[in-house]
């Protein structure tokens, strides 16, 4: 594989596109990779693993931590051919699914720009889903206010 004009791609970028990834849905990754023709000998540096992880929370005024509990996560990494690692983690068992995005990262290192055009179509379908949100979350608003009363 041959890089992009670009060299390489930013952390920012990277995360973006992991943020992507993360909150993409199987079939929607297979899209994304079906359209980089993405290469299909790709080895596993770490089999997909299903573990936890717990998560901490801070409340109160002084933000002391605590344990909220535990979530169920699914691990991989991936090398390409042409020696690019990828590495994901996903809430839940999704085995295929991890690895996909991990298949992605890696490729993202070669052609920033073509994975991050292949992912635009998960940013959109989050994007809205966002402003839906959003909109059914500003029909329940209530405006209140404060009245002067003459005796005071």
């Amino acid at each position: 594989m041959t890089p992009d004009a670009s060299s390489t791609p930013s952390v920012d970028a990277r995360r973006a596109a992991m943020r992507l990834c993360a909150l993409a849905r199987t079939d929607e990754l297979e899209a994304a990779l079906e359209a980089l023709d993405a290469p299909g000998a790709v080895a596993d540096l770490r089999r997909p693993e299903t573990g936890l992880v717990m998560l901490r929370g801070r409340i109160g005024g002084d933000g002391r931590a605590f344990n909220a509990g535990e979530a169920t996560v699914t691990r991989v990494a991936v090398r390409l051919p042409s020696g690019e690692a990828g590495f994901a983690w996903h809430l839940g068992r999704d085995a295929a699914r991890a690895r996909k995005a991990a298949i992605l990262d890696a490729l993202f290192q070669v052609r920033p720009q073509a994975v991050a055009a292949a992912l635009a179509p998960i940013g959109a379908r989050v994007e809205a889903e966002r402003a839906a949100q959003a909109r059914r979350v500003a029909a329940t608003k209530v405006d209140f206010f404060t009245m002067v009363r003459g005796e005071d």
